[in-house]
């Protein structure tokens, strides 16, 4: 998901069992404060399928929210984002970066990179194990398929190379 889709999302749009969201709002920073806008693209009105590990997480994050909803009573002002700040509003995207994605990178080991790297990293790890790229374009919320391949790109000699193995051993019987 893109980052205003993560942000904007809400406990309402989630749902743990099936494990899907439902991406239906993108979270935008107004003169006077935020706005919950529609998403990029009518495809990025879309449905995520989530993994084991992300329900999870999320399942987690659930609980710790719910514990700090009680802890702090009226002053939470609750507004069903899943990513809240410490008082139940949005998260302003820059806050977001400093306080909480560069340190989680830090103590990881890892590099500094982009939060949209994720969603990169993401597409590229997919198209990587034969995910068939329709299926991504639809996760990513890409209005057509040429879209994901053009952006992606650089995974498909990799696929090629798959793909003639593949055929190499029909071929062969």
């Amino acid at each position: 998901m893109r980052q205003g889709e993560l942000l904007a999302l809400r406990w309402r749009h989630v749902d743990l069992e099936a494990r899907t969201v439902q991406v239906r709002a993108t979270l935008q920073r107004a003169d006077d404060g935020f706005t919950f806008a529609e998403p990029k693209t009518a495809h990025s009105r879309r449905q995520v399928a989530l993994t084991k590990t992300a329900i999870v997480a999320l399942r987690r994050h659930r609980g710790l929210q719910l514990e700090e909803r009680l802890r702090l009573g009226t002053a939470w002002e609750d507004n069903d984002l899943v990513f809240a700040n410490e008082v139940g509003r949005p998260i302003e995207a820059t806050n977001l970066i400093r306080r909480s994605f560069h340190p989680l990178l830090e103590r990881a080991g890892l590099p500094r990179i982009r939060f949209h790297d994720l969603r990169h990293t993401a597409a590229t790890l997919m198209l990587g194990r034969s995910v068939h790229p329709k299926v991504v374009a639809e996760m990513l919320g890409h209005s057509q398929i040429a879209v994901t391949l053009d952006l992606y790109s650089h995974v498909t000699p990799t696929m090629q190379r798959e793909a003639t193995a593949a055929l190499d051993a029909v071929l062969r019987g």
